[in-house]
């Protein structure tokens, strides 16, 4: 059986040779066990919120901040594209639930809450981000923006996204279920993780999954079995269930090398030790939303092939486990989805949470982002956008957030915008400092909605 695994794990499908970027690493050792393009220059998408979680969770390490630290929906945070959470300008979160709603659901408007919570705007984010990644030995990357929606200058590799996902799995221990909670819900809302070899493939922990137009479906994975935690990266995949099956090869891969099988495997050296290509980034624009597609690639495409019990995915998973009777359904064996809501404190059991609150007589002491500040020392707008240039991906969703042109309100449309501020704020966010304490992995259980009930949710 193992030498019918391994044989699938070397066979890795490269039908689209030399389009996608591989690499599967030893998270305690960096030892490369495979790499493919490793060092070329690639667009992240998403995946680009792990280096946003990175800078976050250190912040919240030296003070600066804490889990349960109040930030608020800027208007900025509000205008960003989909997928977002859709939270009303002045809606309060904490840090932990914002992290939540960023790894899980992939919100790019919580991307620009933390990042605004943590250095004031977007453009002092993006430097600490670029800070930490030239601390890390992140040689390739280059970011704008904390949730990668297109835009020309965010760039990373393969190489690179390694390394950074092995500095968050060392040096924030723990953290660590944060990359691998299985879904979030709030309220009738039910959201699973896009990474789906969570539940599926055994023994995975992690991490961030990705998409936009240019860049192709981009996933950074991790798994651990008999104490061996792995890292495996893949980017430009032509599909969601794509990136999966690859992920899941490179990972078996991984765990075969140490299963008397390491004969077939070519010594790379270490992450650090990749040499990274002077290139342009590809851009899959046209070969992943051309018109030649029959409809638009998404990045909730997972819900619709993982199941199928013959799809390439499936077989292949089906192989590194036991037969299930006969007859019997596939299963999601995910876990429970973990609670989030809005205010800092959890919702009355029995309640239902939403994204809208009904109005409060109290509001809210919180801590707003600090004012980012110029060249001359003036405090600059919210609404403050990378300088780079921006790419436009209308064809998956992934759009650049336009700059909210100022306006002076009128009377009534001030008055109905506060009330509908002061509407996001829970009764029982009055606490200015929150006491530090731990989220909960682990929330009550709870019955999963149905696929008609998500849709009709913000995506």
């Amino acid at each position: 059986m193992w030498v019918g695994i391994a044989c699938a794990a070397t066979g890795l499908t490269m039908t689209r040779a030399g389009a996608e970027a591989l690499v599967v690493i030893e998270s305690e050792s960096g030892k490369v066990l495979f790499a493919q393009n490793a060092g070329q220059p690639w667009y992240p998408a998403s995946v680009t919120k792990l280096m946003t979680a990175y800078v976050t969770l250190r912040a919240v390490k030296e003070g600066r901040l804490n889990l349960d630290t109040p930030l608020v929906v800027s208007a900025n945070a509000a205008a960003q594209a989909p997928v977002k959470m859709g939270f009303a300008v002045g809606t309060i979160v904490t840090v932990d639930n914002a992290l939540k709603m960023l790894m899980v659901k992939s919100a790019n408007d919580m991307a620009v809450v933390l990042a605004e919570g943590v250095a004031g705007s977007i453009e002092n984010f993006a430097d600490e981000m670029n800070a930490n990644a030239r601390s890390l030995g992140m040689v390739q990357s280059s970011f704008v923006n904390p949730n990668g929606l297109p835009a020309d200058d965010q760039i990373t590799s393969a190489r690179d996204l390694a390394i950074l996902a092995r500095a968050l799995i060392r040096e924030l221990p723990e953290y660590d279920y944060y990359w691998h909670l299985p879904g979030i819900r709030m309220g009738k809302m039910v959201r699973w993780n896009y990474n789906t070899l969570i539940g599926r493939y055994p023994g995975a922990d992690g991490m961030k999954t990705g998409f936009i137009c240019s860049s192709g479906f981009n996933l950074v994975a991790s798994a651990t079995r008999n104490g061996r935690r792995l890292i495996a990266v893949v980017l430009g995949a032509p599909s969601s269930a794509a990136r999966a099956l690859k992920a899941a090869q490179l990972l078996e891969r991984g765990f075969n090398s140490a299963s008397g099988l390491s004969w077939f495997m070519t010594p790379f050296g270490t992450v650090e030790s990749l040499q990274p290509i002077a290139a342009a980034p590809p851009n899959l624009r046209e070969e992943m939303c051309g018109a030649h597609r029959k409809r638009p690639a998404t990045e909730d495409e997972d819900d619709l092939v993982p199941n199928n019990p013959e799809s390439p995915y499936a077989v292949f998973l089906a192989s590194l486990r036991p037969a299930k009777a006969k007859g019997a359904a596939p299963l999601r064996e995910m876990g429970e989805p973990v609670l989030v809501y809005t205010g800092t404190k959890p919702p009355v059991p029995g309640s239902q949470a939403s994204t809208e609150s009904k109005p409060e007589k109290k509001k809210t002491a919180v801590i707003k982002p600090a004012a980012a500040k110029d060249k001359d020392g003036e405090a600059a707008a919210s609404t403050a956008r990378p300088k780079r240039k921006s790419t436009t991906d209308s064809a998956s969703g992934d759009t650049p957030a336009t700059k909210p042109k100022p306006k002076t309100a009128a009377p009534k449309e001030a008055a109905k915008h506060d009330a509908a501020a002061t509407a996001t704020v829970s009764s029982d966010a009055t606490a200015a400092k929150p006491k530090p304490k731990k989220p909960s992995p682990n929330p009550p259980p709870m019955t999963i909605t149905s696929p008609a009930e998500q849709s009709s949710q913000t995506r």
